[in-house]
């Protein structure tokens, strides 16, 4: 074999773990342009190697990776935006390949923006155990040999791992998806007609809801009463013109499941300009994550174009 025809059937063997790759990276850092990022630059490294030493390509290239994570997740810029409490996992329309694997429910779950938002109480170390054993069902001996550390080591950071993440998780299992939709088409139908008593209705006692302000503030907005959220949902979820001056036009409200979880989108053209997205438990909301920088709305836009949606909620808010 020359050496063009080696470096085909090599790009190969790395085209047919990039999504596997992609899926890792996103996990642990909870956005889609750093994976992406991430996965280009160990492309880089394994054309810089030498591939006929590597015998085992899956397990050198999942090491190179879950490293690469780690030394973003442990850099000054990233400990600095995130210390500040204004970053959200970015979110993505189920059906993106990135989302993936999703066979088990414990494997839908790591990828929940709630989980990835409660892994930033976790080391890197620990994430990075937690994500290779929950996700990909990698054993200690597998992770010990991927990030440089005892079988022993691995054990005990993904019992810390398990027991914070589980410590602050609401459980409430996976959602009858007919009973998750009503729900929430019953918060917007509340807080676009202003019925506020229906809206605390909706809501658990300890609910909460989180908004990035759509980029344009330093830090995350959040709320924790039922009180406090359903009158904040009532004045942004009423259409008003200036607000469709500022997403460019008129929207149309759409439906959607994102990260596994049931989803509001607000679209303008083609283009989505708002993403909220549901914890449900009990029958009732426990967490409302509003999401509307463009910044991290790339990805999903790109998958909701590709998409075939069903007829709006509201044809023009």
């Amino acid at each position: 074999m020359d050496s063009t025809s080696t470096d085909c059937f090599d790009t190969s063997r790395f085209e047919a773990s990039r999504t596997r790759l992609a899926s890792l990276a996103y996990r642990l850092l909870g956005s889609a342009a750093d994976a992406e990022d991430v996965v280009q630059d160990a492309f880089l490294h394994w054309q810089a190697a030498d591939r006929q030493r590597i015998k085992a390509p899956e397990a050198w290239l999942t090491k190179v990776v879950t490293n690469l994570c780690l030394d973003r997740l442990r850099s000054a810029q990233a400990r600095r935006e995130r210390t500040v409490g204004a970053w959200l996992p970015e979110p993505l329309l189920d059906g993106d390949p990135m989302l993936g694997p999703a066979d088990t429910f414990e494997q839908r779950e790591s990828v929940s923006l709630a989980v990835l938002t409660l892994m930033e109480r976790l080391t890197p170390l620990e994430r990075a155990v937690y994500v290779l054993r929950e996700a990909f069902s990698y054993g200690h001996a597998e992770i010990a040999g991927i990030l440089d550390i005892t079988g022993s080591a691995s054990q005990q950071h993904l019992h810390r791992a398990r027991h914070r993440v589980t410590a602050a998780r609401r459980r409430g299992g996976e959602v009858d998806p007919a009973s998750a939709r009503r729900i929430v088409e019953e918060f917007l139908a509340a807080a676009a007609s202003g019925r506020t008593e229906r809206l605390v209705a909706l809501l658990t006692d300890d609910a909460t809801a989180i908004s990035d302000g759509a980029g344009l503030t330093e830090t995350l907005l959040q709320f924790d009463t039922p009180q406090r959220i359903a009158a904040i949902a009532r004045a942004g979820f009423k259409p008003t013109t200036a607000k469709r001056r500022f997403a460019g036009g008129t929207m149309t409200a759409h439906y959607a499941l994102v990260n596994g979880a049931p989803a509001l989108l607000f679209v303008v053209g083609d283009q989505v300009v708002g993403s909220v997205t549901f914890d449900i438990t009990g029958g009732r909301i426990a967490t409302v994550r509003g999401i509307a920088a463009p910044t991290r709305l790339t990805r999903l836009t790109e998958a909701w174009r590709q998409h075939e949606s069903d007829t709006p909620i509201i044809a023009q808010w």
